[in-house]
């Protein structure tokens, strides 16, 4: 049962975001609605900017000391926002326990597909180097955890010990299923402005790639993973189809579909309860799977 909370923040999403979001057409409009600051960076952790495989980003640490290892995937629809911008999420699982790397990576148009993969696959490569790490990511970056572990995989890199994906894109290719469905319910998202990002996102390339839509790869080998997405979400399929995917390579997969929420409503762990369940819950799925001891010390 959704909290009274939930439902107002799904009204306020729709009645702020929603309507900017499906008349935006470029990149410069989508970033105003997406960097627009709307919750306050999290306490008790400490924020420092850092590069790693050569890709700049930002440490996020808990001031209670060191935490297990994570790389952390911020979203934005691959045209938008930073490590700056996603502090709400990687602050407050930071403050669960985790040191995390937050890379800034390329953003389209200026830099399409496969800029933003080699960005990540990079920093991963020097990451994973210094010990074994856990992968998140929500949206866009929910989509280059999956992508990255493929890329994990084809160079023979170490893989991530467990994914928590927030409502990942998967399929760029679908225009079925919950984009239908959801068309009207989903708080954020309609189905053209995902159309107008796309383009920009893709430029010439087959959205079939594995390495822009994951759910046309082969999962096999994957780590642990597990999906949180909006029952509401435009964006539901790709996380329930994922799974199944996913489940039918032999990988452990966990998948919970939260009532009422909006895309993304891991940001608002201040005010919404949903948000703190989603967290609490990915951070006890990554540590439940993590080694004994958290190895390695983090690259500065």
């Amino acid at each position: 049962m959704a909290s009274l909370r939930a439902y107002l923040g799904a009204y306020m999403v729709r009645s702020r975001v929603r309507g900017p979001l499906s008349r935006a057409r470029d990149a410069a409009a989508f970033r105003r609605i997406f960097e627009a600051p709307a919750f306050p960076d999290p306490k008790g952790v400490t924020y420092e900017p850092g590069l790693v495989g050569g890709v700049k980003g930002e440490w996020i640490r808990p001031k209670a000391g060191p935490g297990r290892r994570m790389l952390y995937i911020h979203g934005g629809g691959f045209i938008a926002c930073s490590p700056r911008t996603h502090r709400p999420v990687t602050g407050a699982l930071a403050s669960r326990g985790f040191t995390i790397f937050a890379p800034d990576y390329r953003l389209a148009p200026e830099h399409p597909f496969p800029a933003a993969v080699d960005d990540v696959a990079a920093v991963w490569a020097a990451f994973s180097a210094d010990g074994a790490a856990c992968v998140a990511g929500e949206s866009a970056g929910g989509n280059l955890a999956l992508v990255l572990m493929a890329e994990a995989r084809t160079r023979r890199l170490p893989m991530p010990w467990a994914a928590a994906l927030f409502s990942p894109a998967t399929d760029f290719v679908s225009e079925g299923g919950s984009r239908v469905t959801n068309a009207w319910r989903d708080a954020m998202f309609d189905p053209q402005a995902l159309a107008a990002i796309r383009p920009m996102y893709l430029g010439d390339a087959d959205p079939a790639d594995p390495r822009i839509s994951p759910i046309y790869g082969d999962p096999t080998g994957f780590p642990p993973l597990l999906f949180h997405v909006g029952a509401r979400e435009v964006l539901r399929d790709d996380s329930v189809r994922m799974a199944e995917r996913a489940r039918a390579a032999g990988v452990e997969t966990e998948l919970k579909l939260f009532p009422v929420v909006s895309h993304a409503w891991q940001f608002a762990a201040s005010m919404l309860p949903e948000a703190r369940t989603s967290l609490d819950e990915a951070a006890a799925f990554l540590n439940a799977h993590a080694p004994h001891a958290p190895s390695g010390s983090p690259l500065r």
